[in-house]
């Protein structure tokens, strides 16, 4: 498998469609192929419970006729010159989009870097079923582990083709192997649920099945005769870095132009003010050479570049795309995310930068707190900030872990919480959203 595998006969029916559009009536347009490979296999028990292959080239037009625009997408085989005269006949008659835009021609990527996003690594499906039945093994090998939930394992490649009409034209590819497992412990009403799983670009880079498995099994055994613990209004929580990457979600969907431009973030007023506790970064990087989320040019053909988008607590930049940039007033940063017919900004390979503190010391430093492995429910405001998620962990006592916890309840607003984090040093990038073990300070714990 090759991260050409027939990009140039896409690139060439992506300018054609373009081109069509152009003579159909239409000011300006784009046309987008999203290119999907995927083999999966699920396991349970020791059987193979379901096995998956997928090829899909999903093309997209958007059309602008003055302020107008439209979008159409279909399948391979279509009549290019009849989808592009649909496109300009809808635009014709949709109400003006006073935003609405192909990128400035400034703004394209001429030269673009090889990031190294794919690796021409074939498994079959005998492969995937060998290792996911390898991490099922190890993990139902772990004592304490009274069942599965079954494992899996996948191989796959997505692409994306890009040609505008006003110059740019390009493609990118990039493979992606995984593998994960879930197990439980325990019988009836005291069991007990957990997992493992890891992804890469590379396959040689995912960790061995039995790893997994065994990672799995430990997770969770660690889980089984958990304790309720008494409510408290001043408690630190720890978050595992599983949670934590979550949690720096929730910051760049705070600082995502779309949701300022709409007015339901709880950071809108806040550019250039101090929004994170002084010495914490956030940085976003699209040219990350193997990175999760890397991409040498971004939904509408421009080139992003390393951003600080926090930088000693204080707020930066927006996540923009030029139709959000213009309509916040501002420029596109080469954050443009296509999603179907549309463009948002988005994040690319996000971090919060680590501390100087292992996590081991964090909690002997904290003394007495909650440390979370599980979040339950979406109760995130991001209008307002308001945070409540039910948790589920192990109690922190005299700086260590002492008993494993559940059917508590952790509460705060996200604006206090940014201010009162602190991270450990043990950040793993291998994620699209990266980040280090964190503790906050200062929550609302709701126990018995």
């Amino acid at each position: 498998m090759s991260s050409e595998i027939g990009t140039s006969a896409l690139l060439s029916r992506a300018g054609e469609l373009v081109d069509l559009a152009r003579k159909a009536g239409a000011d300006q347009a784009d046309a987008v192929i999203v290119r999907s490979r995927s083999r999966s296999v699920s396991v349970r028990l020791g059987k193979v419970e379901g096995t998956e292959a997928s090829e899909s080239d999903d093309f997209s037009l958007r059309v602008f006729v003055g302020q107008r625009v439209a979008s159409v997408s279909a399948n391979p085989g279509f009549d290019l010159a009849a989808l592009a005269e649909r496109a300009v006949a809808m635009a014709r008659v949709s109400p003006d989009d006073p935003y609405a835009c192909l990128a400035d021609e400034a703004d394209l990527a001429r030269d673009y870097p090889d990031l190294d996003l794919f690796d021409p690594t074939e498994m079959s499906a005998e492969e995937l079923t060998e290792a996911a039945l390898a991490m099922e093994e190890a993990a139902l090998g772990v004592a304490g582990i009274s069942n599965s939930s079954g494992a899996g394992a996948s191989a796959g490649a997505g692409g994306l083709v890009l040609v505008t009409s006003h110059g740019f034209s390009g493609s990118y590819m990039a493979s992606r192997f995984s593998r994960s497992v879930s197990v439980i412990a325990g019988e009836g009403t005291k069991m007990e649920r957990d997992y493992d799983f890891d992804s890469r670009l590379y396959a040689a880079e995912l960790a061995a099945p039995d790893l997994i498995g065994r990672r799995a099994g430990e997770r969770t055994v660690k889980r089984l005769n958990p304790r309720q613990v008494e409510t408290g209004a001043n408690v630190t929580v720890v978050f595992d870095p599983r949670l934590a990457r979550g949690f720096v979600g929730h910051i760049a969907g705070a600082i995502n132009g779309a949701s300022v431009a709409r007015k339901t973030s709880f950071l809108r007023d806040k550019m250039g003010q101090q929004v994170l506790k002084a010495g914490l970064s956030i940085t976003d990087d699209p040219l990350v050479v193997r990175g999760s989320s890397s991409r040498p040019f971004d939904g509408e053909g421009v080139s992003g570049r390393r951003l600080l988008m926090i930088e000693d607590g204080v707020l930066n930049h927006w996540f923009l795309s030029t139709a959000t940039g213009r309509e916040l007033g501002l420029s596109t940063n080469g954050r443009g995310v296509r999603g179907g017919t549309s463009v948002s900004p988005g994040s690319t390979n996000l971090a919060l930068e680590p501390g100087d503190i292992s996590p081991e010391n964090l909690i002997r430093s904290i003394g007495t707190g909650l440390y979370v492995t599980e979040l339950i429910g979406q109760g995130v405001n991001m209008l307002t900030g308001e945070y409540s998620r039910g948790a589920t962990g192990f109690w922190i006592e005299n700086g260590e872990l002492a008993f494993p916890v559940s059917e508590v309840t952790i509460a705060s607003n996200l604006k206090d919480m940014f201010m009162r984090l602190t991270p450990a040093n043990d950040i793993d990038r291998k994620y699209g959203v990266a980040a280090p073990t964190i503790a906050i300070e200062g929550m609302t714990l709701a126990g018995r």
